[in-house]
């Protein structure tokens, strides 16, 4: 068949057949949509079978140079999906005009290419490089023994570089990469630029030279938002770890995600991008069960750095038995940005947690051991484990950590739903007496001070979290507004007390401490007064009900008479 060009179709678009081009009623009434601008065809699948409205099922009869050309000439297409191209001579032979056509197109925003063949990959690359409002490209290969050779990751790279200026996403998972791939594209990804937000490069074959040059070709990609290199191989890759941390670092850029899921990453590979902490806000090191207590140390003193800016951590299936727990407790204390710990993940039925470990969460959550250490224990943090849709279930949320510690899930629910609270609240329920002792040696500059924290603290008596379980629900204080007030009292009086003659000589002080003295005072003035008068509405009370009972009894009287 001789190559068709761009004025052959254009010279009989308004004559063909569209019946005689394709092999079935559904496919003509597709090009037909394509062609009339039709609005409910912005999708558009091609696909051995028929699923769906949308699919254009690719058989003997259909014509790939005009579906290339109606694809081309469509203008409310914004994603082109790709699921199948014939692979015999006759398919070859078009697909020349097939992808001549798609380069024509001037809307298309995504294109999906799902199980096609290096040299199919190859074609439609050629003419991927010319959509200028491709934003979204997603490589996917199911078949473990396919996917992206050298020679279709040097086409990536060239489409890359051709100029796909608005590309947002690249999705390359499971797509049989190996470093020499990566390096084959790295290339174009120096081409891209700032434009792009989002890479995902996970369950490929990547070790550590494919990472290093990954890491070389984002240079320019200081836009990046999130980067996904799960069930990748970095067990020997601890170079490239530190090379990716050191970009981040240099670059200043702050990741919404990064992905290390399943890398086998060791304690190496941990103490060499620890740093990662500074510059993104979700990161996932999941199910990477060689790192042990020591390798987590690393990451504990990072998430002490003042730098820290990560809000989500992942770390499930990982060893909390021995020493790992208390590790991760420890880089707890004074972290201000972490919110969730997920020491569990999808598809784990469980942790397993030693005492010392729920002693230690305990302790970073809430210090009882000084007032001082309750104030500056976690306030931040609220989640230890990670729930997926599919099997959350509220009822048993916090009945893992339930079962192992109670004191555990109800600092982290007060973390949770009363933020600007929880430190005076575990101050309040951990500290019965609150010693103003260590506060004299201030003087009277501290009292008011100390009376704003009580009046601050007093909504802390009225606030009440979710219900977690058999043995903890309601009030967060099992305490009574009239008992904090005494609490409040004692603690002044106890001040006052303690006070030195040489300090109460001083006429302002004096006034001050005379005006809490006169509040004091007033206070039980009040209460007096309140009860007077109480005591004269029972009387009263009780010679009125006297009168009506006289009443009732002369009523009665009369009424026998």
């Amino acid at each position: 068949m001789d190559r068709r060009d761009d004025n052959y179709y254009e010279a009989n678009a308004s004559d063909i057949s569209l019946e005689d081009i394709t092999s079935s009623e559904h496919n003509a009434r597709i090009l037909r949509w394509l062609r009339d601008g039709d609005d409910n065809l912005s999708h558009l699948s091609l696909c051995r079978e028929e699923v769906w409205w949308n699919y254009f099922r690719l058989g003997e009869g259909d014509d790939l140079g005009w579906l290339g050309y109606f694809i081309g000439k469509s203008v409310k297409l914004q994603c082109l999906e790709i699921q199948y191209l014939p692979e015999d001579d006759g398919g070859e032979q078009q697909m020349h005009p097939f992808s001549d056509g798609i380069a024509r197109n001037q809307s298309i925003q995504k294109v999906i290419i799902d199980n096609v063949s290096n040299n199919g990959f190859a074609a439609i690359a050629r003419a991927l490089g010319n959509l200028s409002h491709l934003e979204e490209l997603v490589f996917k290969w199911y078949n473990s023994n396919g996917g992206l050779n050298v020679n279709g990751c040097s086409a990536l790279g060239t489409l890359l570089e051709s100029g796909v200026s608005k590309l947002k996403q690249l999705r390359l998972d499971s797509s049989g990469i190996d470093d020499a791939g990566v390096v084959a594209f790295a290339s174009g990804l120096r081409s891209i630029g700032p434009s792009l937000k989002e890479l995902y490069l996970g369950w490929n074959f990547i070790g550590n030279e494919g990472l290093s040059a990954l890491v070389a070709a984002l240079a320019n990609c200081t836009s990046l938002e999130r980067l996904n290199l799960s069930d990748n191989d970095f067990s020997s890759a601890a170079a490239g770890l530190r090379s990716l941390s050191d970009w981040l670092q240099r670059e200043a850029l702050n990741l919404d995600e990064l992905r290390l899921r399943d890398c086998d990453i060791n304690d190496e590979g941990l103490q060499a991008m620890a740093g990662t902490v500074n510059h993104c806000k979700d990161l996932d090191l999941s199910s990477n069960q060689s790192i042990t207590a020591s390798g987590l140390k690393y990451l504990s003193a990072s998430l002490q750095s003042e730098n820290c800016c990560l809000e989500n951590l992942y770390l499930g299936w990982m060893d909390t038995v021995n020493g790992g727990a208390e590790v991760l407790a420890r880089g707890l204390v004074g972290n201000k940005v972490l919110r969730r710990l997920h020491l569990r993940i999808e598809d784990q039925d469980d942790i397993e947690i030693p005492p010392a470990g729920w002693d230690a969460f305990s302790k970073a959550l809430c210090d009882t051991s000084t007032i001082n250490n309750t104030y500056l224990s976690n306030h931040i943090i609220q989640e230890l484990y990670y729930w997926d849709n599919d099997d959350y279930d509220s009822d048993n949320e916090e009945r893992f950590i339930l079962d192992e510690d109670e004191r555990v899930v109800q600092y982290l629910q007060l973390n949770k739903e009363h933020p600007e609270h929880a430190a005076r609240c575990k101050i309040l329920m951990n500290h019965t007496h609150l010693d103003m002792t260590p506060l004299l040696q201030w003087e009277l500059k501290c009292l008011p001070l100390a009376v704003g924290w009580f009046e601050k603290a007093q909504p802390c008596t009225a606030l009440s979290i979710d219900e977690l379980g058999p043995d903890y629900e309601g009030q967060v204080l099992e305490e009574s507004e009239e008992a904090f007030q005494s609490r409040v009292l004692t603690a002044v009086y106890e001040f006052v007390r303690g006070m030195t003659e040489k300090v109460l000589e001083r006429r302002d002080e004096l006034a001050l401490v005379a005006a809490y003295d006169d509040k004091i005072a007033m206070a039980a003035m009040v209460k007096e007064e309140s009860d007077r008068k109480i005591s004269q509405l029972e009387e009263e009370n009780k010679r009125l009900r006297g009168i009506m009972k006289s009443m009732r009894n002369a009523l009665d009287k009369a009424l026998e008479e």
